[in-house]
């Protein structure tokens, strides 16, 4: 990794020209090493370990022991806590199919954003080891992400909440329990009069229906939904559109072309890695015929879905706006017809081939909207599907999942109404962190300030339990049971792996407290309510089988009926478009850490992201012509405003981003959040706008400081060898072999002997990557340091007399290998970087699978 402060000023002019002199197509991967700077060079000749220049700043963050204090509590240390739940003793009979060494699978299911990913868990000896996808799952089908494998180190986090607190001083639950009984006796003679309940959007039914069932018998108590990264948009575009809110379920497999108006629908967009695998099965092809599929995306700032698109297009969030009513006028879209003039600023030829491919695929299109493009796009959205009939080939309507669809926003501001106006007696907060995630001006803190009881229920913690009279240490989700829908509805009964490691409690439980229910259990809550939904007779048979595969039979929404009315005033409703030269400030999540609530996982910090490779930091990047007109390069601390308020932020050049446009990321600048997450970055949320836009006008200043960012961009120089080979299905057709000598620099030297003859084990094999399904995700990189990074006996095996790591990359990559045979070849493993390892995969698959088999 190198770091990189403010560079060398490059002559942007000099590189276009370079780029546009007629010689063959060159890639590269930075504008310093395109632009061959003194300080690229300087970086590159410096590199590797006989000549690295380290360990100048032995006091900050990143020091050694900060990086590795999480991996290392992996090995026990957790153990050490002050209050131990309980003992542990050796078995006396052991569970059933346990076999010392031998791996056991358990389905479960990770909540995320009001929806639920699939999950096997590996486990050894009753810890939890290894996280995997369901391949009975819909929404994962055996794959993962990058938060889903990272997700196993923040469950053995030595920084989670281990205890009640009561205003910062350790307390009980039982304590904690006598106040909250006490406050609940008031407020029941009032029928609920006071009290709030603030949580993330609910997917779980037994959770909802726990809360419906509480707001029945205490009326006027309060239900409040906030979550950052919420759904608004598609909500309100829905409402516009159809009348009501409605989920959309894409399906991309069967669509010819894909329309991207700022939808990072590979990385982003709720139900991404079953997305993810569509798209790209579709798009690869069966092999014999001409591949079909194509994807045109519009934004603001790259993403991976913009990597990948056939024909991408940089525009300010507003203009992509206006090119969504471009293309809704010229298909002649009802309610459009006579809107104004809305194609400046969109090249003509480019939405000439859009309208032209959409009107050639009817029935086999799908144009989506991103979180956040405002709710009139979404409106214009639906109406232009149903134009070209998607519906339901490539697309279906469902009722929401997360229950309660109301506006997030809008619930977050009539609770802070009530609450400054005294009308809040008790608030109950479970899950999220309003505080640091909530728009700073709409002053969530002060209001919070004038409840006299405030509790909240959190893994860690953080800026919102430092400012409650009660913390609650939450469970994780490996630790409880829960239940929860994927982003189609299924729903799957979360089972823990391993007890509470900190006495953490649940909203189940927690809920069920402040409904009498006192010393409910979470499992006889969840198992209570499927057992009213599905009826008694033979429950006990159903249970177990949904336990064990993950899924609950039949649980998926049906498409819903829905019928198109769009209105007029949707064409009018965009404003006016902003002015060359004028900012535009574009909030996004942070491809690694969403909206901060993964900030204290080491790995998912030093997880370069997909798009810049950097770690450890947020920045505010600026396309090369705007960083010329402002006079900026790397590193470049800015000060950004909107209205009253400004951060400080370094400021990144990057070639893709739209002019007039600084992309700003949430999940970093937390002042309470541990050991590695605490006071890194900047907090986007002190711009954000009270109405939860995503984008706002601003203003932007040099400061004249700069500042240090880690980057791994230009790590392992290719020494003039092309990073990526091009050539013509001509060429090839004539010799599939004329690129095999270009390049060739011979076999490299090693110290090592090669231990293994290949030739003699057919069947041994390494990391698989099939380029033409590969996405960037980086969730190989996370699985390959959860592999590797927690020991336990049995996980590693020596074979000819080395050490053998298993990498089982084909569980979370997404779609399956045409033709394996030719791809299986002995790789190095990305962990060690030392020494080299050989690295051997099995076929294996889901529970009770021997990976060596």
């Amino acid at each position: 990794m190198n770091q990189q402060a403010a560079t060398d000023t490059i002559d942007l002019g000099r590189l276009r020209a370079k780029l546009a002199d007629g010689s063959p197509r060159q890639f590269w991967r930075s504008l310093d090493e395109l632009a061959e700077t003194d300080e690229f060079r300087n970086y590159v000749e410096r590199e590797f370990p006989s000549q690295l220049a380290v360990w100048e700043d032995p006091v900050g963050r990143r020091r050694f022991l900060q990086l590795m204090a999480a991996s290392l509590a992996l090995a026990g240390v957790t153990g050490c806590v002050g209050e131990v739940p309980e003992k542990i003793v050796p078995y006396v009979n052991a569970p059933e199919g346990l076999v010392p060494g031998k791996p056991q699978y358990y389905a479960t299911a990770m909540p995320r954003s009001g929806d639920a990913m699939g999950l096997l868990v590996e486990s050894h000896m009753g810890r939890p080891t290894k996280v995997e996808g369901n391949p009975e799952h819909p929404a994962s089908l055996g794959a993962t992400d990058a938060v889903t494998q990272a997700s196993i180190l923040t469950m053995y986090d030595p920084d989670r909440s281990q205890t009640v607190m009561r205003r910062s001083v350790i307390d009980t639950w039982d304590r904690f329990l006598t106040t909250l009984t006490r406050q609940l006796e008031t407020l029941r003679q009032q029928q609920g009069r006071g009290l709030r309940i603030l949580t993330e959007p609910v997917s779980s039914p037994t959770l909802a229906a726990q809360l419906e069932k509480l707001l029945a018998d205490l009326p006027e108590a309060r239900w409040h939904q906030y979550e950052a990264l919420h759904r608004d948009s598609s909500y309100e575009g829905a409402q516009l559109a159809v009348g009501r809110p409605l989920d959309t379920i894409y399906h991309f497999d069967k669509a010819n072309i894909v329309v991207s108006l700022d939808a990072d629908f590979l990385q982003t967009l709720p139900g991404s890695v079953r997305y993810a695998r569509d798209f790209m099965a579709h798009r690869r092809g069966d092999g014999h015929s001409p591949v079909t599929s194509r994807l045109y995306a519009v934004e603001s700032t790259p993403t991976i879905t913009g990597a990948t698109a056939d024909h991408r297009l940089p525009l300010r969030p507003q203009q992509i706006s206006a090119l969504a009513l471009a293309i809704a006028k010229r298909l002649n879209v009802e309610g459009v017809n006579g809107a104004a003039e809305v194609e400046h600023g969109v090249p003509g030829e480019w939405l000439d081939a859009v309208v032209s491919d959409l009107q050639a695929n009817k029935g086999a299109s799908v144009v989506l909207a991103g979180r956040g493009q405002p709710a009139e796009v979404h409106a214009l959205v639906h109406a232009i599907n149903e134009l070209l009939g998607n519906r339901p080939t490539t697309l279906t309507y469902i009722e929401p999942v997360a229950a309660r669809p109301e506006s997030r926003v809008a619930s977050l501001t009539q609770l802070v109404q009530d609450m400054r106006a005294g009308e809040v007696d008790t608030l109950l907060i479970l899950g999220g962190n309003p505080v640091y995630q909530s728009p700073a001006e709409l002053d969530f803190v002060g209001a919070l300030a004038k409840v006299p009881l405030r509790a909240h229920l959190s893994e860690y913690y953080d800026e919102t339990s430092r400012l409650c009279d009660w913390h609650i240490p939450a469970a994780h989700y490996l630790e409880s049971w829960s239940d929860a829908r994927a982003y189609d509805g299924t729903a799957t009964i979360i089972q823990p792996l391993i007890s509470p490691l900190y006495g953490g409690r649940n909203a189940h439980e927690l809920v069920a407290a402040v409904s009498g229910n006192v010393g409910a259990s979470a499992y006889e809550l969840v198992q209570a309510y499927w057992e009213e939904q599905l009826g008694a007779d033979g429950f006990t048979q159903a249970w177990r089988k949904m336990v064990h595969e993950g899924v609950v039979p039949g649980s998926a929404a049906p498409a819903a009926e829905a019928s198109l009315s769009l209105a007029a005033t949707v064409a009018t409703a965009f404003g006016t478009l902003p002015a060359a030269g004028e900012l535009q400030l574009e909030f996004r999540q942070d491809s690694t850490l969403g909206d901060g609530r993964y900030a204290n996982n080491g790995w998912l910090q030093e997880l370069p992201k997909p798009m810049t490779k950097l770690t450890w930091d947020n920045v505010a990047m600026v396309s090369p012509a705007t960083a010329e007109r402002l006079g900026v390069v790397n590193g470049d601390v800015l000060e950004i405003t909107r209205g009253d308020d400004s951060i400080e932020a370094p400021a990144w050049v990057k070639p893709g981003q739209a002019d007039d446009c600084v992309s700003l990321t949430f999940g970093y600048g937390r002042t309470q959040s541990g050991r590695v997450g605490t006071g890194i970055g900047y907090n986007a949320f002190t711009l954000l706008p009270a109405s939860g836009a995503a984008f706002a006008t601003g203003s932007v200043r040099k400061t004249g400081g700069t500042y240090s960012l880690a980057t791994t961009q230009n790590h392992h120089s290719m020494e003039g060898r092309d990073i990526i080979r091009v050539t013509t299905q001509a060429k090839v057709t004539k010799d599939p072999h004329h690129l095999d000598a270009r390049g060739h620099h011979g076999e490299l030297p090693t110290l090592y002997p090669d231990l293994i003859d290949y030739s003699q084990q057919p069947n041994s094999w390494g990391m698989v990557v099939d380029q033409t399904a590969c996405i960037g995700c980086t969730a190989c990189v996370v699985a390959c340091q959860a592999e590797n990074n927690i020991p336990v006996v049995g996980k590693e095996q020596v074979i000819a007399g080395r050490e053998m790591h298993w990498l089982r990359i084909d569980r979370y990559y997404h779609g399956e290998l045409s033709n394996p045979e030719t791809y299986f070849q002995p790789m190095m493993c990305v962990h060690c970087e030392t020494a080299p390892c050989e690295v051997v995969g099995g076929g294996g698959g889901a529970r009770g699978a021997d990976p060596g088999a």
